[in-house]
């Protein structure tokens, strides 16, 4: 083969190569890309709605855990107030106890002087 001709041989190849090349990466760059583009947004969608939804009931499971909590402590304020009130009246009962008994006490006494 003369010179000539094997640069023209070279050249083809090139072209032939070039060419080859670009349509498979205009096939890349194109086919593929919106594809992968709308399911890589299909997918992102559905973390998104995941997410919101594990918030959400997170959200709820502490506004109810909130509630609960002031109920208790109604509660537990109610139970303080009924414990007060049963220490006043233990302590009135007590005292009115006592009073019998020392009334009891001193007419055992009496009766005993008089025998």
């Amino acid at each position: 083969m003369s010179r000539p001709m094997l640069l023209v041989c070279l050249l083809l190849v090139l072209i032939i190569t070039s060419q080859f090349e670009w349509r498979q990466q205009l096939v890349n760059d194109i086919d593929p890309t919106p594809g992968v583009s709308h399911k890589q947004q299909q997918i992102s969608k559905r973390e998104e709605a995941v997410k919101e939804k594990i918030i959400h009931d997170l959200l709820q499971i502490i506004l109810s855990q909130e509630k609960n909590i002031h109920k208790l402590n109604e509660l537990i304020q109610s139970l303080r107030q009924q414990l007060s009130q049963c220490r006043c009246h233990n302590e009135t009962a007590n005292g009115t106890a006592s009073s019998w008994t020392e009334h009891a006490i001193e007419l055992e006494r009496q009766q005993i002087v008089k025998d």
